[in-house]
């Protein structure tokens, strides 16, 4: 399990104990996804604080009693009451209403007497026992205060008139005549030390009642301090001489009755209406006066003496109410998510009595803080100088980090742009000039030719074009490298390609040894007569008649032409000796038939085809010689031929069968 922890510019730690933000589903989908939750890690790392702290659609008020051992709270849908104790730590009852809360009071020291208004201009009296009376009010309610020393119940409603529903003669009494509330009265409140009344109007002023004569006293107008503006929230100090007043314009402005004019006004930032304001007590040990302002987005934490921000919270759902507990760290927030949140920041007071162990369970199940600078930008100290923020160095607004610091990214853009106000001109310049290449890439160019070397750069050349095809990146060619270039143009750097170490280095590319001029005279002779013999095989075969062939009525005569056959390889010897070769000098080829020709010819094939063989002549240049042979036994001719009858007398036969050899032998 771990606990979610915030951190802001003044690392105060915000965790938050329960409510995980999560949104309406039926109820029915609830449960047919429950067996899928026991594989949601963050299902599984929840902490509740308090059990079944929550509503099926969302929570509308919360209040804790004045003995600090419960806590009531409204919600829907349906519309319903929950009461929680705290030294159970889990729900005590829920009970239903028949409309919606608008806000409601605990009467007594526990949970026992409650007043509720509800949306349907009822006022509804609760005791333990379930609803105690409901009573009815002309126009529509929006605040309730109770007033102790009188048992008056003040409601604030939609007109000018504040009604007064005494709970212990159970009448209403007179209402109290607000003048300057045209359009109703939004808030009210009881200054705790001397009871005196303030009623905040939708017309911008806050007027003030002595309870004793039941009259105004002292009227503020916020109208001169904020242009048309409604007020929201009102909440006195119990010092008794200060009071906060909120907004619809989501502006907190803090007054001394003793003066009209604002001591101090503080923006919420998102221009919504005020919705809760609490004086936090602090404890003993810090003196601050810190207040709570919270609008429907974020709750926020400052000094009610300068301002200061201590820290703040924004839930991920939207703030209906806000109730801290007063004297610890503790927040609860009424929202319109499911669960209700519960935030606990140490920096504001120690965790209460009925949850001590939130101290300890904090800082074991705090969870792994992860820093993200998505919104800046990481600069050296050189890049820092270069933008003229070096002097900021030290402040919050330049963060060190390792070798560098990280600056906002909007300053860093703006400082950038100061330093250089040409830059998009350049850059511009550059995204020009990026795609006139792009484009000249694409045109047919005609090879480059160096000045020596050709085959090699040629080579080179090809090398990189198979890299450029399979999406390497080559930025510059060999050839035109400033390292390189020299073995292309001067002369010292020339390769020889008919020396003996380039052959001996590139056997695969070292030219074939040429012919001899014996060896070219022999081969002259041998094609000489090749070519005269196959001329001869072409006479005999055009001599030769073709054959008809059955066909159909036309009868086509097909003639069969013979494919030139391949000439077979040679083995060729080098030139032999006079005494091993067979040919005649003196004999002349004119004088010889044909026949005879072709005879010796065949002959002289056959005996050199065997001196090849036998004969393995040094061509490198030694002059030796080598003749092998394999010596056999003559061949005996067969003079007998064709089966000979075979002969059985006097032999003994392997047969049983004694009488078709009788047989055979009588005849």
């Amino acid at each position: 399990m771990v606990l979610k922890v915030q951190k802001n510019a003044n690392d105060v730690q915000v965790y938050t104990v329960s409510g995980a933000g999560s949104k309406s589903i039926p109820d029915w989908l609830a449960r047919k996804n429950r067996k899928t939750l026991r594989n949601d890690a963050d299902y599984k790392s929840r902490i509740e604080l308090l059990q079944d702290f929550e509503f099926p659609e969302a929570s509308n008020k919360i209040r804790l009693s004045p003995d600090g051992e419960y806590a009531m709270a409204t919600g829907t849908y349906k519309p319903h009451i929950r009461l929680y104790e705290f030294s159970q730590m889990s729900m005590k009852f829920e009970r239903h209403t028949n409309a919606e809360n608008v806000t409601f009071e605990i009467l007594s020291d526990n949970w026992t007497k409650s007043v509720h208004l509800q949306a349907d201009r009822s006022i509804d009296l609760h005791t333990a026992g379930g609803i105690h009376y409901s009573t009815r009010i002309p126009t529509f309610g929006r605040d309730i205060r109770y007033h102790y020393p009188t048992a008056d119940l003040l409601i604030g409603a939609s007109t000018n008139e504040v009604f007064r529903l005494n709970l212990d003669q159970g009448r209403f009494l007179n209402a109290l005549d607000v003048e300057t509330a045209t359009n109703g009265v939004n808030t009210v409140d009881i200054c705790p030390a001397h009871q005196l009344f303030g009623f905040g109007t939708a017309n911008g002023t806050v007027e003030f009642w002595d309870p004793r004569f039941r009259s105004r006293i002292g009227l503020l107008d916020m109208n001169s301090q904020n242009e048309s503006a409604s007020i929201t929230a009102l909440k006195f100090a119990d010092d008794g001489l200060n009071f906060a007043v909120g907004s619809d314009t989501g502006i907190t402005t803090l007054f001394d009755l003793r003066s009209p004019q604002p001591i101090l006004s503080k923006d919420q930032g998102y221009g919504l209406p005020i919705k809760s304001l609490h004086y936090l007590q602090s404890p003993a040990s810090d003196p601050a006066h810190r207040i709570l302002s919270a609008d429907s987005k974020i709750i926020k934490i400052w000094d009610a003496r300068n301002g200061t921000p201590h820290t703040s919270v924004e839930p991920p759902n939207d703030i209906n109410d806000v109730q801290p507990v007063q004297g610890s760290g503790l927040i609860f927030v009424a929202n319109e998510g499911i669960p209700m949140h519960t935030f606990y920041i140490p920096s504001l007071g120690a965790a209460p009595r009925w949850c001590s162990f939130l101290d300890n369970l904090t800082e074991e199940l705090e969870e792994t803080e992860t820093s993200v600078y998505a919104n800046y930008k990481f600069v050296s100290r050189k890049e820092l100088a270069d933008l003229g923020l070096k002097h900021l160095v030290g402040t919050n607004v330049v963060r060190t980090y390792m070798h560098g610091f990280f600056i906002d990214f909007r300053l860093y853009e703006k400082a950038k742009l100061i330093a250089n106000p040409f830059e998009y001109a350049e850059h511009r310049q550059r995204q020009i000039a990026s795609k006139i290449e792009k484009e000249r890439e694409s045109r047919i160019r005609s090879a480059k030719k160096t000045k020596i070397n050709n085959t090699l750069a040629s080579r080179l050349q090809k090398t990189e074009d198979r890299a450029r095809a399979k999406g390497e990146e080559i930025q510059t060619s060999v050839v035109e490298d400033n390292r390189f270039k020299d073995a292309f143009n001067d002369e010292d750097f020339k390769i020889d390609e008919k020396s003996h170490e380039f052959n001996i280095l590139n056997p695969t590319r070292s030219k074939t040894r040429g012919l001899t001029a014996a060896e070219e005279s022999e081969e002259d002779r041998e094609n000489l007569e090749s070519s005269s013999g196959s001329e001869s095989e072409s006479e005999s075969e055009r001599e030769e008649p073709s054959k008809p062939t059955k066909g159909d009525d036309d009868q086509i005569r097909t003639v069969r032409v013979r494919e030139p056959k391949k000439k077979a390889p040679k083995m060729r010897a080098v030139r032999q000796d006079p005494t091993l070769s067979t040919h005649n000098p003196t004999i002349s080829k004119q004088s010889q038939s044909f026949g005879s020709r072709l005879s010796t010819q065949s002959i002289r094939d056959a005996r050199q085809r065997q001196i090849a063989e036998n004969i393995k002549s040094d061509v490198a240049g030694k002059g030796t010689k080598e003749m092998t042979f394999v010596p056999e036994r003559k061949k005996r001719e067969n003079t007998r031929e064709g089966k000979v009858k075979q002969e059985y007398a006097g032999r003994r036969s392997a047969s049983g069968n004694v009488f078709r050899k009788f047989n055979r032998g009588s005849n």
